[in-house]
């Protein structure tokens, strides 16, 4: 039973680490099971819903597991989560070399039918990282009605700037955004 959920797991892994580096359009069937080592039966006995089953499951593990980070880093402050947060993106990239970025994100721009029916998924990973850090800033002290729309900024900058980073083959405009969006949470935190 365990190398039937480890070969499962590796799929899903793949999966997401194709939608991050090619997007949804790149992550095929064969693709994936080349990156998992995975037999082809793998795909009918864990995904019988063949490719769109496969894609809808790694994104939803790629966006728990990044909502996990966002978590675990809250314990940090909201300050503290943003800079783990575009930590977590520069690893990425520079681990790619420029090539991987977010797959949620990847998941969001596609352009195909398979990929505009994801878009309800993908928008609640988006709802859940910035109730995540609405929350986090609410608990600093921030107004909450300020709270939600810092969080919105905070997310898309981050997750515009991971875009202009795997463009420029360079982390500056993370840094550059980080460095701009912690002191604009600092100057909202009362407490």
């Amino acid at each position: 039973m365990a190398a039937r959920s480890t070969t499962r797991h590796n799929m899903l892994v793949s999966a997401a680490e194709l939608l991050r580096e090619h997007g949804a359009a790149g992550t095929t069937v064969d693709a994936v099971l080349a990156r998992s080592g995975a037999p082809r039966g793998s795909v009918y006995h864990h995904f019988p819903g063949g490719r769109n089953q496969i894609i809808a499951e790694s994104l939803e593990f790629a966006g728990t597991a990044i909502t996990k980070i966002i978590d675990h880093s809250l314990q940090d402050g909201s300050i503290g989560a943003l800079r783990l947060f575009a930590g977590f993106w520069t690893q990425i990239l520079e681990g790619s070399d420029f090539a991987a970025g977010c797959p949620v994100v990847a998941v969001a721009v596609g352009g195909t039918r398979e990929d505009q029916q994801l878009l309800p998924a993908v928008d609640a990973i988006f709802t859940r990282w910035r109730s995540a850090l609405t929350q986090a800033l609410v608990d600093d002290g921030v107004d909450p009605s300020r709270a939600a729309p810092l969080a919105t900024m905070a997310v898309a900058s981050i997750e515009g700037a991971v875009i202009l980073c795997r463009a420029s083959r360079s982390t500056t405009p993370l840094d550059d955004v980080t460095d701009e969006l912690a002191l604009l949470l600092t100057a909202n935190i009362t407490g």
